[in-house]
């Protein structure tokens, strides 16, 4: 529902804040209905359906789409220690159906073991309790069974071979990690890019692509850093860093030479 939604924004050419200002609702509200976050009733729904001309056939599926669909996200349940940019990532994650990620240093939470994800957290959050370390661990954990599910999560990784060398936690929970990702799975493509592949368009950092099933064909670029994330929605945006995900792809070490690189690497830890 949430991402119909976004689709049916997009095709109308509207803006977030111009569609806000015309159903009476903060900008921020539209976008916790069109990230999962919060659920719409269908009372509510047909207030944009009248605003983007919506009729027929297609109305009345996505009315019945929300009738059905009112129930709270699990991450929900997280909330006093998730950032409202990473739950809108999980809300983005849960109906998405393919994942393309370039990470520079570090291994993506799709793919953390859970004490490589301790550690993580444990250095990025200094100040939290273990109580709240421990939460949002387990958010990692549950995120990782849209890998596993019904309709399992089609992920693309390509790693930095900073990834290798990163000293993460302790050695056997490095070691550990890096042989989890040299294993293969029909769904997950793992491709390391050695730093002899040279300069190239993503040494300015991390990203990630988040894509959607037909028929809304509108995937989504969500960028990190120490303090906030930024999505990008921009047909042209998403274009740019699919190209330069695509050419990162011909670059990187394909999946199997990948694999016996990763065992390597993990083999210096132990």
């Amino acid at each position: 529902m949430a991402s119909e939604l976004r689709r049916l924004r997009i095709q109308r050419g509207m803006s977030m804040q111009e569609v806000a200002d015309r159903i009476e609702i903060t900008a921020a509200s539209l976008s916790r209905l069109e990230t999962g976050r919060r659920g719409i009733r269908p009372r509510d729904l047909r207030h944009f359906l009248d605003l983007y001309e919506v009729g027929g056939p297609e109305r009345e599926a996505l009315l019945a789409l929300a009738r059905e669909s009112q129930q709270r996200g699990w991450w929900q349940n997280y909330g006093n220690v998730l950032t409202s940019e990473y739950a809108t990532l999980i809300g983005l994650e849960a109906e998405a159906l393919t994942v393309r990620n370039y990470e520079q240093t570090l291994v993506p939470g799709l793919l953390q073991t859970e004490e490589y994800a301790r550690a993580i957290i444990e250095a990025f959050r200094p100040g939290d309790t273990p109580e709240e370390v421990s939460r949002l661990v387990a958010v990692k954990m549950e995120r990782q069974k849209r890998l596993t599910g019904g309709v399992p999560l089609e992920l693309s990784v390509i790693l930095g071979e900073g990834v290798t060398r990163q000293f993460v936690g302790t050695a056997e929970v490095t070691a550990e990690q890096l042989r989890l990702l040299a294993v293969r799975r029909p769904n997950v493509m793992v491709q390391v890019l050695p730093y002899g592949a040279g300069a190239h368009p993503a040494l300015t950092g991390s990203f990630n692509i988040v894509g959607f099933p037909a028929p809304s064909h509108i995937d989504v670029v969500y960028l990190e850093n120490m303090s906030s994330a930024l999505y990008l929605e921009d047909a042209e945006d998403v274009r740019k860093y699919g190209s330069v995900f695509d050419y990162l792809r011909a670059a990187a070490l394909g999946p199997n030479d990948s694999a016996d690189l990763l065992i390597k690497a993990a083999e210096k830890f132990t």
